[in-house]
């Protein structure tokens, strides 16, 4: 379903991946792990099409992001793929509701359609309680929910993960590991998941680590 082919990115002199190559498959939760600065996240930037790398190709669902123009590139990105980073991002002047729907609002769902897939999201990851609540008035583990109710609402293709759990609490932590893997039985979705938590990490269908810019395991 994902398949990124002798990845290559480098910032001036830096050079952060050096021939990363990568399949992964419809339901598979991957990890990924290793040292800071072994290219993780930027790896996950360009698979997510936020970044472009200076060489290789990244195809998903048989489509060649990096043929896609800036317009389409961000429409595909709207409906393809869904992300949560380690801080969840909700804007802090809407609603829980309103964060979640905000990714269908872009991809021209209408307001009563949007927000009634937002409120089904959020009664089954258990914050529909919170729904009209704005982000401040949340938990941390509520905030981060949120955040992967707004990834789940276009229905992508891939949920990117960028240390999801890293400013959570262990037990708060634990419940959205497992959250995961719900989702996936459920949803047949697929995850990539970057993470320094190694209970996280050794959950996963496949655990890949990354040393100097490659994929060494």
């Amino acid at each position: 379903m994902i398949k990124a082919v002798n990845i290559h990115k480098t910032y001036g002199d830096l050079h952060v991946l050096k021939g990363v190559n990568l399949e992964i498959k419809q339901g598979e939760v991957i990890s990924i792990v290793g040292a800071s600065g072994a290219g993780k996240s930027t790896l996950l930037q360009i698979i997510g099409t936020l970044d472009k790398p200076n060489q290789g190709e990244v195809l998903i669902n048989e489509t060649d992001t990096s043929k896609l123009k800036d317009k389409a590139l961000s429409l595909f990105r709207n409906k393809n793929i869904g992300f949560v980073f380690q801080f969840h991002h909700l804007l802090p002047e809407f609603t829980a509701l309103e964060n979640v729907c905000i990714p269908a609002y872009i991809g021209k769902s209408s307001k009563a359609e949007a927000e009634e897939k937002a409120m089904k999201l959020l009664t089954a990851l258990g914050v529909d309680a919170r729904a009209y609540h704005k982000p401040s008035e949340l938990s941390g583990g509520e905030q981060q929910r949120v955040a992967v109710c707004r990834a789940l609402i276009n229905n992508p293709a891939v949920i990117l993960a960028d240390e999801p759990s890293g400013n959570l609490d262990s037990e708060t932590a634990k419940e959205l590991h497992n959250l995961f893997f719900k989702l996936r039985d459920e949803f047949n979705q697929t995850f990539v998941i970057v993470t320094h938590n190694e209970e996280l990490a050794n959950m996963a269908d496949r655990k890949l680590t990354m040393k100097d810019g490659v994929i060494i395991g």
